[in-house]
């Protein structure tokens, strides 16, 4: 046991469901309960709980506040209206990505913003440091996050609910309660599959757990750790901080050039990705099929006629497509679908292509 990992209100209710435990972020987290698999197409075929409270939350407020954010963040919160949710980045002077979040409207001049745990520490001091003249809280550690996902979150979440869940748009959010729990009630995720994130005070997380665990029984509801989680978001190619995205990217090269509003105005790393996009990025991250039975994991070379062209940066079995795939950066000139590419693998290059993604067909309700 590492007493230096932080723990979220659930650690003991992984505990006594078996979960096992791993660091991640910083944090003491389950990475898995029954079985990657099982827990993986649980998710795809019915729905799944996610303890996602290590994330962090800031709060802020105040007449500059949407001024702030529009400097800081890539894309353009003046298109946000109250209650809706928008994707964006932080990025650094250099073009650089600082961590990518969530960022929701609470009222005209009110705002949170859900960061990656591993960041909360860096994405505070990047926000306190040049987001002046506006009130900015951490409420990360007041705060729990509980994700339900899966084709039958809907019904789930609606049973418990003391609002009509099945009216919230996607990347649109209310309050209400959930199981008697004061809830913000997100319909966001990280799997590709439609359902909620639940936003309550970290006393009632566990209340909130397992009231969704008990009236979910008829559903097939399971609890689901990180590694489920992670196949999950790599067969829709959503981004993993530390994986796919870092300081070193710049977010056009990593496909993320649809959350870069430079129209809006100036804001930080702007004029660094204006001169990437002015001349084309020199590598892209694509999507892989190994063609040769291998798994391909991060870090792995990726070749080329015997050269090095890239490198693996998220790589698994996928459950849901029942093949080995992976996200890359290569160069701009073998990023086109179809193009064949090995992935070197101890020593063997095995043989790869490139492949339109996301792997697995988005089927998050946006009616």
């Amino acid at each position: 046991m590492d007493t230096s990992l932080k723990r979220t209100p659930l650690f003991a209710a992984h505990v006594e469901s078996g979960a096992r435990m791993v660091p991640f972020g910083g944090w003491e987290m389950p990475v898995q309960y029954t079985g990657i698999i099982e827990e993986h197409r649980t998710v795809r075929a019915a729905v799944g709980c996610f303890d996602v409270s290590h994330m962090g939350e800031f709060e802020v407020d105040g007449p500059g506040a949407l001024a702030a954010l529009q400097g800081l963040t890539t894309n353009d919160v003046a298109a946000l209206e109250t209650g809706q949710v928008q994707y964006s980045l932080f990025c650094y002077p250099h073009g650089g990505i600082v961590d990518d979040l969530t960022l929701y409207r609470l009222a005209p001049d009110r705002f949170m913003i859900t960061v990656n745990a591993g960041n909360i520490a860096k994405d505070w001091e990047h926000v306190s440091e040049r987001g002046a003249g506006v009130r900015w809280r951490n409420v990360s550690d007041d705060t729990g996050l509980i994700a339900v996902q899966g084709p039958k979150a809907e019904a789930l979440v609606g049973r418990l609910a003391d609002v009509d869940v099945a009216r919230i748009g996607y990347y649109r959010f209310v309050h209400g309660k959930v199981a008697g729990a004061a809830t913000l009630i997100s319909r966001t995720g990280y799997t590709g599959e439609d359902g909620f994130e639940l936003y309550v005070a970290a006393s009632d997380t566990t209340r909130l757990w397992r009231a969704l665990l008990e009236a979910g029984r008829a559903d097939g509801v399971a609890p689901i750790g990180l590694g489920a989680r992670d196949t999950l978001r790599l067969e829709m190619r959503y981004a993993l901080y530390g994986n796919d995205i870092d300081d070193s990217t710049n977010p056009l090269e990593a496909g993320l050039g649809w959350v870069v509003k430079p129209a809006k105005g100036d804001f930080l790393g702007r004029e660094a990705i204006e001169r990437v996009r002015a001349v084309g990025p020199a590598r892209r991250l694509v999507g892989l099929e190994m063609t040769e039975r291998a798994v391909p994991r991060h870090g792995y070379p990726v070749m080329k006629d015997g050269a090095v062209t890239g490198v693996v940066t998220s790589g698994s079995y996928g459950p849901s497509v029942d093949r080995y795939i992976a996200l890359a950066y290569v160069a701009s000139g073998h990023a086109a679908i179809g193009t064949e590419l090995g992935v070197e693998i101890r020593g063997q290059v095995k043989a790869a292509r490139v492949v339109k993604t996301p792997f697995y067909p988005s089927r998050v309700k946006k009616g």
